[in-house]
């Protein structure tokens, strides 16, 4: 008694870990305990456990290493020791894969596995099949068969489990094993009729009819197991997915496992009819019932997965959900902080907008109790009823300048600020108030990163609300208070400010030459230049040279190279730079929150001009010429052709590069010499065909043809048929190796190839400047004007579609947000801005009107190039 109590003592002062100070050298040196006779097994246990922690604690042992401490424990067989012997054959695992001739110790697994001792065989079973290989398997396939329906449930499930993992070894073990799984699956013991199931599934999936067949039959026994029940009613989910018909017979299963005596068959049934895309407003409200018991329950894992299905159902079927509401609500005082937030989050997604006050009152307490991890699902919970009720933005963001005064992270404070800058981009409305709450933060901010990048929205939008001035106090506090980059940053939002509002310029420049005297070098420097600048232009031009720029510092490097190969006879011309837009990235389903210092990377462009130039026939020909923009990608073929064809087109100045991205779909077929052939028009020329060498079975090749644009910009829109060329060649569909040495020749059609206008420029949408002043400019400038006024077609009944629509056919991008329609609007003004090849600005302005869900559309282009407007103006004619 008296050690346990030292040893409870030693434990309170924090002995900790006793392995955690562990030297592999020192460790395997005491794994030479193990040759010694006779063996000590508590001492040889304690070694052996210490070789255990280090392996999984992700210690590398070399291959000799391994080996040794592999031999030396092969020598503990002949201990009796039951805890001794279980460690060797988890030490066999671990080692067999590190070790060489590991495959010595098969005689001492295979009489363990086959002897009396029932703690030795399901775990030397578990040993010898991690070790096991195609040429052994023939060997202990008799003792396998035996050990699946022995009478020992350990040793069964040890059995079944270990012939699921040798699948890996030999693809139809499940099968040959089938008949002896069938027999297991008449087992009492519910963990044996689990694995049983789980064996005869891996035996019959890839038989559809087979698997309807086995679950057909289990539907009507029912099984023991509640595991297996919930794997049978998975079975019946995936079934359901490809069936049309004999869904009734499996849902009724499903439905009727709802009132199964096992709460974790309960669950499974109700999870699966929630999250069964066929399934109808009965099945859904029937397991939301249980589901709604469950929110009840006295047990913690019951109600946190009760709430967290329902909080997945919110998203689909919000109003079916409202029936829980009054149970979520009990929930939100839950001693369990995780099933508190799934509870506030979930009745964030269903509450009516009447109830948002309520709501809020009620977790204003609840939040301050939480993690930064918590509180930051809270947040997205709340980002997301900000756009489901615009109007109650007043109440969302206090609640959220509450919270941001509130004690927390980066993570969490980054979290709110975006949620306040979404509220402020989808509500027009809420930009004021947004603005205001930022800057109260900033006063207080001591993440770095966060100040500057609210600086920086502040010297976006600031300039365009309703009192500039109001904001140039908390800026300037910045530059007093903070440090170094975060002064940078304030002192590029005071310029911003100065040049977007004359009456501000002259309190501006009297701030930024105060900053002049700044101690750090950035922020002088910023200040000098903005300093300049503004003195000595006043115009609305001036803003693009204060605003970051709209590309990336290698595009303008490379086209600062091409520029200096020319006689440089003209100004360089930084319209045609192409934008900063990245590589296009899959959508992520989270909110990211956390600011992370951004890795430089090329853009899509700079990607596809690098492959470009490195293919001499084409480098010769784009050598000196900016790449305006590349199309996204498009399909030539069906995807489910023998070959299939994606093109991407893109666009310089007096050239049109198309890239065929070719795949070969025939196992049988080996292809050289592939082109994409275009019937070119009278009008254009092609200049070059770069053909793909070899395209064998399932490997993406690449052709490319380059085509001169005409010298009249009408013509440039046209339609050209495309064919696919090759030189075939029968191979062998398992090597790929061709049969003959001749082949002959072939083609396949394509679709048509659409060169539109689109294609021909590019969108400039933040530009920073005012429109209707750059409108102005351009019109003084004798940019040529015309004016049309259109009714648009049948298909777009709505102003949001008709915005889609003109800027998807043109290619412009919209300015000053002008793409987002207040709701209910009958009217509105869309305002866009681009670059046609050549460097040619091109900027537009649509009146649309909305009547008897019918779109009217004024459409008034200016570009310094007449025939470019007409030819704008005539395409949506």
């Amino acid at each position: 008694m008296n050690a346990f109590k030292r040893d409870k003592k030693e434990e309170e002062e924090g002995g900790g870990n006793p392995f955690q100070n562990l030297e592999k050298t020192t460790v395997l040196q005491e794994a030479r305990t193990f040759n010694d006779t006779p063996v000590n097994p508590r001492k040889c246990a304690h070694i052996l456990t210490k070789i255990l922690y280090l392996l999984n604690q992700g210690e590398q042992l070399g291959t000799t290493e391994a080996t040794e401490a592999f031999f030396a424990m092969t020598k503990l067989f002949q201990s009796r020791d039951v805890v001794l012997r279980r460690l060797v054959y988890l030490g066999i695992k671990e080692l067999s894969s590190l070790a060489e001739d590991v495959i010595i110790v098969t005689s001492s697994l295979t009489k363990d596995m086959t002897g009396k001792e029932d703690l030795y065989r399901a775990a030397a079973i578990r040993a010898l099949c991690t070790i096991t290989d195609g040429g052994m398997l023939a060997a202990i396939e008799r003792y396998m068969k035996q050990a699946i329906v022995d009478r020992s449930p350990a040793v069964s499930s040890a059995a079944l489990v270990s012939s699921l993992h040798l699948t890996s070894v030999s693809s139809d073990i499940a099968r040959r094993w089938a008949y002896e799984a069938q027999e297991a699956l008449n087992s009492t013991n519910v963990m044996v009729q689990y694995h049983a199931l789980g064996v005869l599934y891996q035996a019959r999936k890839t038989d559809k009819l087979a698997v309807i067949k086995l679950v057909a039959k289990l539907m009507r026994t029912s099984p023991k197991s509640p595991y297996a029940a919930c794997m049978l009613i998975r079975m019946a989910c995936k079934l359901l997915e490809d069936m049309e018909e004999g869904e009734d017979s499996m849902l009724g299963f499903i439905e009727c496992c709802l009132r199964h005596k096992s709460e974790m068959v309960v669950y499974e049934a109700a999870h699966a009819l929630v999250n069964f895309g066929k399934s109808g407003l009965k099945e859904i409200g029937s397991a939301i019932s249980v589901l709604q018991l469950f929110c009840g329950s006295p047990k913690p894992a019951l109600r946190f997965a009760a709430v967290r299905t329902l909080n997945k159902v919110a998203m689909t079927h919000p109003a079916a959900v409202t029936a829980c509401n009054l149970d979520l609500e009990n929930l939100i005082t839950d001693s369990n902080r995780s099933i508190a937030t799934l509870a506030i989050t979930t009745l964030l997604k269903t509450g009516a907008e009447s109830s948002v006050d309520r709501l809020m009152k009620q977790i204003a307490t609840f939040v301050s109790e939480i993690s930064d991890e918590f509180k930051v699902v809270v947040v997205q919970a709340i980002r997301a009823l900000c756009q489901k009720f615009p109007r109650k933005h007043t109440v969302l963001m206090n609640f959220l300048s509450a919270m941001l005064r509130d004690e927390g992270g980066l993570e969490y404070k980054a979290a709110i600020a975006d949620t306040i800058i979404a509220v402020m981009e989808g509500n027009a409305e809420a930009k004021e108030a947004g603005l205001a709450h930022l800057c109260e933060f900033i006063e207080d901010c001591e993440h770095i990163s966060l100040a500057v990048r609210i600086l920086h929205l502040l010297g976006q939008e600031g300039p365009t609300s309703k009192q500039p001035s109001r904001y140039i106090r908390f800026i300037y506090n910045r530059v007093i208070l903070e440090s170094a980059s975060v002064r940078a940053a304030a002192v590029t939002a005071l310029a911003r400010f100065a040049a977007a509002c004359p009456p501000l310029l002259p309190n501006v420049l009297v701030l930024l030459s105060r900053c002049q005297l700044d101690s750090d070098d950035e922020v002088r420097d910023r200040a000098a230049y903005y300093c300049t600048i503004l003195q000595e232009q006043n115009d609305p031009t001036v803003l693009p040279l204060i605003q970051p720029p709209l590309f990336s510092v290698p595009s303008l490097e490379r086209a600062l190279r091409n520029y200096m190969k020319t006689p440089m006879e003209e100004p360089f011309d930084i319209s045609e730079v192409p934008p900063a837009q990245t590589i296009e990235e899959p959508a992520q389903v989270e909110i990211h929150t956390t600011i992370k210092p951004q890795q430089p990377r090329l853009t899509r462009e700079e990607s596809f001009i690098e492959k470009l130039s490195q293919i001499p026939p084409i480098a010769s020909i784009i050598r000196g010429s900016s790449l305006l923009k590349s199309s996204s990608v498009f399909e030539l073929t069906e995807s489910e052709t023998e070959y299939n064809v994606k093109c991407i087109k893109h666009t310089f100045a007096e050239h049109l590069v198309l890239q065929f991205d070719c795949i070969n779909t025939l196992s049988d077929q080996f292809l050289e010499d592939v082109k994409v052939s275009i019937e070119a028009n009278e009008y254009y020329t092609v200049l070059c065909e770069v053909p793909c060498p070899r395209l064998s079975y399932n490997e993406p090749g690449t052709t490319y043809t380059v085509l001169a644009y005409p010298e009249d910009v009408h013509a440039s829109v046209a339609t050209m048929p495309t064919t696919l060329r090759f030189m075939a060649r029968d191979c062998d569909p398992t090597t790929g190796v061709p049969d003959t040495d001749q082949g002959y020749c072939d083609e396949y059609m394509l679709e048509d190839l659409e060169i539109t206008i689109a294609d021909q420029i590019r969108g400039v949408g933040s530009r920073g400047v005012d429109f209707g002043a750059l409108w102005d400019a351009s019109a003084a400038k004798g940019y040529a004007k015309l004016e049309e006024t259109f009714v648009l077609g049948d298909t777009v009944t709505s102003l949001e579609g008709a915005i889609q629509s003109l800027t998807g056919f043109l290619g412009l991008e919209a300015v000053e947000r002008s793409d987002r329609v207040h709701p209910g609007s009958a009217s509105h003004n869309l305002l866009l801005s681009g670059v046609f090849r050549g460097g040619k600005e091109v900027l537009a302005r649509a009146r649309l009107a909305l009547s008897d869900n019918q779109v009217t559309m004024q459409l008034t282009v200016l570009c310094p190039d007449p025939d470019v407007a007409e030819l704008i103006v005539s395409s949506v004619g």
